[in-house]
């Protein structure tokens, strides 16, 4: 009995310690992302609300949407940092200029604001 609850003791605490390594690996990439937020502007450098901001990772090609809440704010989190990405803001067909985040850019946390020209009535 002695072996056998000493054997149970020993596999509980090698279970557990894979668990710790997996997520300090876990907390380490997550440590390693990046984050792109800002703001989006008319013209006049006042806030668009409900514009939506497009985020494209030009490796994969695969695109993410952000509608831009009552103070034009827009937020992009857990981006790859291998990773080049363009975004852009669009709002009642007017748009943006494109913007690129590089990965030789080794900056966490990216503000980009986008100016969009609104279409004039």
């Amino acid at each position: 009995m002695n072996a056998q609850k000493c054997f149970i003791t020993l596999l509980v605490l090698g279970l557990l310690s894979c668990g710790v390594s997996a997520s300090a690996q876990d907390a380490k990439r997550e440590s390693q992302l990046r984050t792109v937020h800002g703001v989006v502007l008319d013209k006049a450098e006042s806030p668009v609300a409900n514009a939506v901001v497009f985020l494209k990772n030009t490796r994969t090609n695969a695109v993410r949407s952000y509608i831009a809440d009552e103070q034009g704010n827009f937020r992009f989190s857990g981006l790859d940092p291998n990773a080049d990405y363009e975004l852009h803001a669009e709002k009642e067909g007017a748009k943006s200029q494109t913007r690129t985040v590089s990965s030789f850019d080794s900056r966490k946390d990216i503000v980009l604001n986008l100016k969009i020209d609104k279409k004039k009535a």
